[in-house]
Parts: structure tokens; C-alpha cells; sequence
């Protein structure tokens, strides 16, 4: 079954942890080994796995994408004037999976899954569909 997660951004640009929702779908489905396979279905959105325990590595990614994806750039011809949000995306990337083992996420120590938001603040929405083997 796929599931759709709603996620509400505060900022232009931001990164959301949302760990605990894609935890909840994947509970769900009752699938004890298998992947969940995570996927943004927008352009100016994408998602990430990165360090949760230092915030520092979450504003230092959005600084960097600042700083090769400038917000004006006179050589941008998208006319809706949100190209960075556009290229910051696509770097991001728009899908992720992660393997599920004993019904839950394989996740390192110090991982989490972000939406990364880049035209925001709005709502988003996160597929997630999760397949391999019921309890």
C-alpha cells in the first residue's frame, strides 16, 4: 500500500526530521524484513539522510547549497524566479529507501531521514511504500 505523509515546513529553506513519520508508516504495513522506498514528488523538495545529533551539519548543508545555488543569479531564466530552489533539490535528490529488519528502520546511530525544504514554507507530501516480507 502506498502512504502518504503530509509535512508542514516553517521556512523558506529548512530540513525536517521526519524519522518518526516514516517509522509510523512503516509500522503499519506489518512488513517485518524488507525496504521501505521513500519518494518526493516535488521539484523544489527533496529528501536526505544525514546526522541527527549535531544541528550544526544541518545549517552547514543548507550554507553550502546557499552558496553554489545563489537565490538571484541574473543567468536564471526559470520565470516563477525559484531556480535555486529548483537545482537545490535536484542535488538533494527526490527519493531514498532504507531497509526494514524486525519490522523497523535500519538507520545508523547518529542518522535521520529529512525533507529538505528549499521554497517553502509549505505543505509536502512524502510517498512512502514499503515492501518485503509480514510478520
Amino acid at each position: 500500500m502506498l502512504q502518504r505523509l503530509s509535512i508542514r515546513t516553517t521556512a523558506q529553506e529548512c530540513l525536517v526530521d521526519i524519522t518518526a513519520e516514516v517509522r509510523g508508516a512503516v509500522q503499519t504495513t506489518g512488513i517485518a524484513e524488507g525496504t521501505a522506498l521513500l519518494y518526493m514528488p516535488h521539484t523544489t523538495c527533496g529528501i536526505t539522510i544525514q546526522e541527527n545529533a549535531d544541528p550544526g551539519v544541518q545549517h552547514d548543508m543548507l550554507l553550502v547549497l546557499r552558496r553554489i545555488y545563489p537565490r538571484v543569479d541574473p543567468a536564471y531564466r526559470h520565470i516563477e524566479d525559484n531556480s535555486a530552489s529548483h537545482l537545490q533539490a535536484s542535488t538533494m535528490g527526490f527519493s531514498h529507501f532504507v531497509f526494514v529488519s524486525g519490522g523497523r528502520l535500519v538507520l545508523g546511530r547518529w542518522q535521520a531521514i529529512y525533507l529538505a525544504e528549499f521554497d517553502g514554507p509549505r505543505t509536502r507530501e512524502v510517498l512512502v511504500k514499503v515492501l518485503g516480507d509480514v510478520q
